[in-house]
């Protein structure tokens, strides 16, 4: 055997690049690319990414017209048209929308509030409830003129039945005029109904950063965006473009909702306005044309003339449900204070302005209900 070939030993030098060329070798396997599947092409996202766990919101925005959907109109520094724009062009004039949920929108009417009518407040409760049932959305927002706002959602209020939340919007500035409420107003209200706090709160009001419930909520100045007022009670809470906050947990629904008529109509209930003079031809006529309710605004705690109470009198002897509310913006009618509310058959109105006491007992005669003190029950009742 060689000798030098036995006793022969690699030069450091040779080691160390050998144990580079190993280690390069390693590296270019380890930094290959993964090959891509074609079950999983690059650039997909898997069913387990984090887009897809966080769905936004579904809305459905149901619009009725008013000044929200207004358009100014040259007669006068703040003329304007009501119902001039549809829903979808409401949608399309608010940036950010798209952010807070994913919007669709349906035309129920486009018509000022002073003409909101029995036949749209039954398409609406309609068509939320197949909305609800049918899982087609979260939430639903109702774009609607601010005159007769409340009476809106006080109805729904009364005839829905869903944790889902409802919220009517609407503005006190048309679209165009300097400093237009309507598209803040929008966004808040669809930021609200897309809440996860909104659950289990059913309907609601938004208007100037304000939520407000139906029973409370009424218009108090005729142009202030800050007309929406709870007069008896706080706020729901506060909404801004920022954060949704409410001043108390969801309270409990107190009644099942009243069933809708099936001929489409509510029953003829009049309001009459109380006044100094006031005479008895009012409540009369409303007699004479077969009124099935009528609610009295009368002044201070629901009071009125001599001439005036004894007309009332006839009509519950007529079987007529007579319902005592106020003229007076703010406070509470109670009970057998200066009128036997016992003893003449009458209903008083609480906090339920007249309005709101007349949708309250249309629904209520509709549904079968017009004893004096069941009558009664119920006015104690929705809150």
């Amino acid at each position: 055997m060689n000798t030098q070939t036995r006793n022969f030993r690699p030069s450091p030098l040779l080691a160390c690049k050998a144990a580079l060329a190993t280690t390069a070798i390693l590296l270019t396997t380890l930094l290959a690319p993964l090959p891509v599947t074609a079950a999983e092409p690059a650039g997909s996202t898997s069913a387990a990414s984090p887009e897809s766990a966080t769905a936004k919101p579904r809305i459905i925005i149901l619009a009725t017209g008013g000044t929200i959907s207004g358009a100014a109109d040259a007669r006068s520094a703040i003329g304007y048209n009501s119902g001039e724009v549809s829903g979808q062009q409401l949608v399309q004039g608010v940036p950010g929308i798209e952010k807070l949920a994913t919007v669709k929108s349906e035309q129920i009417s486009n018509i000022g509030s002073q003409d909101m009518n029995d036949k749209v407040w039954f398409s609406l409760a309609r068509r939320i409830t197949q909305i609800f049932e049918g899982n087609e959305a979260d939430g639903v927002v109702i774009t609607h003129g601010t005159d007769t706002m409340e009476e809106t959602a006080f109805f729904l209020h009364n005839v829905l039945d869903s944790a889902k939340p409802v919220v009517l919007v609407g503005s006190m500035r048309p679209g165009g005029a300097l400093s237009a409420d309507g598209p803040r107003n929008l966004y808040e209200a669809i930021q609200l109904a897309a809440s996860p706090q909104a659950k289990a709160r059913g309907v609601m009001v938004v208007m100037n950063d304000t939520i407000h419930t139906p029973r409370w909520v009424t218009k108090t100045n005729v142009t202030s965006v800050q007309s929406f007022q709870s007069l008896n009670a706080s706020p729901a809470g506060y909404v801004d473009p920022a954060s949704v906050r409410f001043l108390a947990p969801a309270g409990q629904v107190v009644q099942a909702p009243f069933a809708l008529p099936k001929d489409d109509q509510l029953p003829r209930v009049p309001i009459i306005y109380a006044h100094s003079n006031m005479d008895a031809s009012q409540i009369d006529h409303a007699i004479e044309n077969n009124a099935r309710g009528i609610v009295i605004a009368g002044v201070g705690d629901g009071n009125v003339s001599k001439p005036a109470m004894q007309a009332m009198l006839r009509a519950v002897q007529k079987g007529i449900v007579v319902i005592r509310a106020t003229r007076v913006p703010s406070g509470f009618v109670n009970r057998n204070v200066e009128v036997d509310d016992d003893k003449s058959g009458f209903v008083v109105a609480y906090d339920l302005n007249p309005q709101k006491a007349r949708v309250l007992t249309q629904l209520l005669i509709a549904n079968g209900v017009t004893a004096a003190d069941k009558v009664q029950q119920a006015f104690a009742a929705t809150y």
